[in-house]
């Protein structure tokens, strides 16, 4: 077979999840990944696996920052299933918990990055609109009001193209006005095969820059730009279609592998003649085409219902699930 990494890299698609790097990158060369460690448990409705990049070895190879990258699985996100839905955001609360650096005194700030505008984009923003916003009962409500609730604040940026501003300078700005304890940052990523389109929640450890994975080149969100720990969470919602040709020529190949002389063309196919004959496909979009599913707004309110609820349990020590679950409904 081809080797992707090379097809990848030719075609200028990056992966925004950890997971699908490190599969990609241990594929290739049949090894584990100098240090980097990979754990998987199953529950009831897919599995967990956590990526952690411990040295700096590891992150050469991998690409990005050292750090834990947890990739939650399950194509019932997918599903329109409220009571499957309130569990998963359960779980995902469970895991966040683990994660999450908080105390009693902590103030968080929630920002949903990307394009409101933009169905599969909307994510961030769509995760604001359901989220519990409490930092005003901080400073005008009574005592008895805020009892087991930290103080919460969030706000969707937008984007260059609406504002003229970098994201990174908004959320900069908010930072250093605000001076919150922890950022929690959700973004729309973009995914190495169909499968996991509204079906994977990244949660990583290291931030986020956005827009890598559909090629814009942005400032970083992490603790090194904005001064404080920022955790990223993001869920492919869109998948380059050079990836979705390239996995139709494998399929085509495989399926014909019983005659020798078509499988060995292919087998003698260079990446960049790979790359060459889908550019060709994808020339009237600059080569830059992304995919998304036709359910793509259903999907996206049902993902935004179960991040949100995640982190209203995560974050208030006495918000009880049946409640987050009202909220949102």
């Amino acid at each position: 077979m081809v080797q992707k990494n090379e097809l990848y890299r030719l075609m200028n698609i990056n992966l925004d999840l950890a997971i699908e790097a490190h599969d990609l990158l241990r594929g290739d060369t049949g090894r584990e990944i100098p240090g980097v460690k990979m754990e998987e448990a199953p529950f009831e409705y897919g599995n967990v696996k956590t990526i952690t990049i411990m040295n700096e070895q590891g992150a050469a190879i991998m690409g990005r920052a050292p750090g834990s990258y947890l990739t939650l699985d399950s194509p019932s996100i997918r599903e329109n299933n409220k009571m499957v839905h309130k569990e998963i955001g359960e779980f995902l609360a469970a895991k966040l918990k683990e994660i999450l650096p908080l105390q009693d005194e902590t103030t968080i700030l929630i920002v949903g990055l990307g394009n409101w505008h933009a169905t599969p984009d909307a994510l961030g923003p769509k995760v604001i609109e359901y989220s519990m916003a409490t930092r005003h009962l901080f400073h005008y409500a009574p005592e008895e009001l805020r009892q087991g609730l930290r103080s919460v604040c969030a706000f969707a940026p937008g984007v260059l193209g609406i504002t003229g501003i970098e994201t990174a300078e908004i959320i900069k700005g908010t930072v250093d006005r605000i001076k919150p304890d922890l950022l929690i940052a959700i973004d729309a990523l973009a995914a190495g095969s169909v499968e996991r389109i509204n079906s994977t929640i990244q949660v990583a450890t290291t931030g986020i820059n956005p827009g890598s994975g559909i090629g814009n080149k942005r400032v970083g969100i992490n603790q090194e730009t904005m001064g404080i720990p920022v955790i990223a969470i993001g869920v492919p919602t869109v998948v380059h279609a050079g990836i979705i040709a390239h996995q139709a020529m494998e399929n085509l190949f495989t399926h014909l592998q019983n005659t020798p002389s078509l499988r060995t063309v292919y087998q003698g196919l260079q990446p960049v003649a790979i790359q060459q004959l889908i550019n060709q496909v994808l020339e009237p979009f600059g080569g830059q085409l992304m995919v998304t599913p036709k359910e793509i707004d259903e999907q996206i309110t049902h993902t935004a219902k179960i991040i949100a609820m995640a982190l209203a349990i995560a974050i208030h020590p006495a918000m009880p699930p049946e409640e987050v679950e009202h909220y949102l409904h």
